[in-house]
């Protein structure tokens, strides 16, 4: 009984923080201009994002992020399956991007509806990776799609940027690993764009 309370307290303090940020807390951190701003530039870097773009950001936080992205003169839509997230994107972005409610393993868009899609940090708590690249796959523009993720790095486990108890309910993926991923859901290419101390970089095209 005692390990299933503490298995359960867990489990609510990654959903409140990280895993699905909801509350008051969680709702200033994730809409904070800064949030995850060291994450960017890689990121748009490897996306080269220009003005006939459609961008998916997928679990898109407060959507900050989604709102620098914007800057390119690009298209964006943002998907998050928390509520509190959603609702904060929506307010952050200023009704410039279609914000949804939904999961990455069924997302509300049409077959090669974007042309880009963006990940950064919500990779790391994927059930079924595999499943979530499978429908990016299925939403991206099979000519010109790329997707770019930001995922935490083994060697980052017991760090800030991977807490624990947190850490105990993430997935981390050596470089081999994370590239056979999307090369198993279909993608046909897929590269280490940058690789450091606490996170890796993945890129990959239908």
């Amino acid at each position: 009984m005692a390990e299933r309370f503490r298995e359960w307290r867990i489990d609510r303090l990654t959903d409140r923080k990280a895993r699905r940020p909801h509350g008051r807390q969680a709702r200033a951190v994730y809409g904070a201009d800064d949030a995850h701003s060291f994450l960017w530039e890689p990121v748009l870097a490897a996306l080269a994002l220009r003005p006939d773009d459609r961008l998916l950001d997928v679990g898109c936080g407060g959507g900050v992020f989604l709102r620098r992205a914007l800057e390119s003169g690009c298209e964006g839509a943002g998907l998050d399956h928390s509520r509190d997230m959603v609702r904060v994107a929506r307010e952050r972005t200023g009704g410039a991007a279609r914000i949804v409610h939904a999961e990455v393993e069924a997302m509300p868009f049409r077959d090669g509806e974007f042309t880009a899609i963006s990940c950064l940090v919500a990779f790391f708590f994927f059930a079924d990776p595999v499943a979530a690249l499978s429908e990016m796959l299925r939403v991206l523009d099979p000519e010109r799609g790329r997707v770019a993720i930001m995922t935490t790095a083994p060697e980052a486990k017991g760090s800030p940027a991977a807490p624990y108890p947190i850490a105990t309910r993430g997935h981390f993926y050596d470089d081999e690993e994370l590239l056979r991923l999307p090369l198993e859901a279909g993608f046909s290419a897929a590269r280490i764009a940058q690789r450091e101390e606490w996170a890796q970089l993945l890129v990959a095209q239908p």
